[in-house]
């Protein structure tokens, strides 16, 4: 399967109160790679998309006609985004040194997996290991 060719039908999509700068740092940060931007007239990001080996995320500057917030200016977390990483111990080198926040070090997890819990600079939750859903129960 090629990065262009996303195998799931679920793409989240995340509201950035700035929106190009979470572009460029999760890009360096979680080797995330720009697949496109769309961007608005005044500086902000109406669309775009983000790919991480199969995964695809979609994010935007906040759009007050969908009432959309940043998790910033909503004050707390209401989702997580868990993502599949080969290799947890490199990718979390990289998160760290890029200045992510760390909510919960790298372990190896009762179920067998090993990842890692951060904190992105405006706020969100991402979880990045070897686990996927299904592979450690039947």
């Amino acid at each position: 399967m090629s990065q262009d060719t996303p195998c799931s039908d679920i793409y989240p999509c995340l509201i950035y109160a700035d929106a190009q700068s979470a572009i460029n740092w999760l890009c360096e940060a979680f080797g995330f790679t720009c697949r496109f931007v769309v961007p608005g007239e005044s500086g902000e990001v109406i669309h775009s998309e983000l790919s991480l080996g199969s995964t695809v995320i979609m994010l935007s500057s906040p759009k007050a006609e969908f009432n959309w917030i940043s998790s910033q200016t909503a004050g707390g977390l209401s989702m997580m985004l868990s993502l599949y990483v080969a290799d947890p111990d490199s990718h979390f080198q990289r998160a760290v040194a890029a200045g992510a926040e760390v909510i919960r070090e790298l372990q190896d997890e009762e179920y067998g997996a090993r990842g890692y819990m951060v904190k992105d600079p405006q706020g969100h939750m991402w979880y990045f290991g070897n686990y996927r859903p299904g592979q450690y129960w039947s």
